[in-house]
């Protein structure tokens, strides 16, 4: 029962985003289509409390509580994140809005863009950390909860990884190709480059006397 709920809420978490889009734009109901899309959080809380009862009800604590949690933490960590993501794509093809800015690509800047989101994966380990602990702790000492705090693990050890991803960016800062690095070399403008390399002045004597020597053989 939580696994289909859990599919339920996801689901029903890309239909309540874009009817809520399609109400904003589309229908020129922005105060509406807010309501939508602020009805997505009623979703994780209808899993939660349905794995409470789940819990209550006598079930063991088993991976299907621990996935649970895990989703409820990331949707706290990166559905904002989504949600604003394509609540501008929607607002420029369908609203005339300008298109949103892209986040960095290069240098320093994309590292603190990924050091940004791997926030967002602390934040949904945490979240699910205390719901598993909360869930522990309901369950009490008579029931299985080592599923449970098995689940803790396994969301830090995620953030963890998403961490180690994130700082290879800041050591390793990656950088623009050559081509969009305009400022490489200031001063010199490559579309306005000569194609043709510049002449010593010592040579236009010689240039002279060469073109002279050469009208000369044409004229006899």
């Amino acid at each position: 029962m939580i696994v289909t709920l859990i599919v339920v809420c996801e689901v029903g978490f890309w239909v309540l985003l874009a009817a809520g889009l399609a109400v904003r734009y589309l229908l020129k109901m922005p105060r509406t289509g807010l309501a939508l899309l602020l009805c997505e959080p009623l979703l994780e809380v209808l899993l939660l409390v349905v794995t409470a009862i789940d819990l209550k009800d006598g079930a063991d604590p088993d991976w299907r509580h621990g996935l649970a949690a895990l989703y409820i933490g990331y949707t706290v960590g990166h559905g904002h994140r989504t949600v604003k993501w394509l609540d501008g794509h929607a607002a420029h093809r369908l609203g005339g809005a300008p298109p949103p800015v892209k986040p960095p690509r290069y240098g320093m800047a994309r590292a603190r863009h990924e050091g940004a989101v791997w926030l967002g994966s602390v934040a949904a380990a945490a979240v699910a950390s205390g719901l598993l602990l909360l869930a522990a702790r309901y369950v009490g000492d008579d029931g299985n909860t080592e599923s449970l705090r098995g689940w803790i693990l396994v969301a830090w050890r995620a953030a963890g990884i998403h961490g180690l991803i994130a700082l290879s960016y800041a050591i390793w800062p990656k950088k623009a190709p050559e081509k969009d690095s305009g400022k490489d070399h200031p001063g010199k403008d490559p579309e306005k480059a000569s194609a043709v390399p510049a002449r010593d002045p010592k040579d236009v004597p010689d240039l002279l006397v060469g073109r002279a020597r050469e009208d000369e053989e044409q004229v006899r």
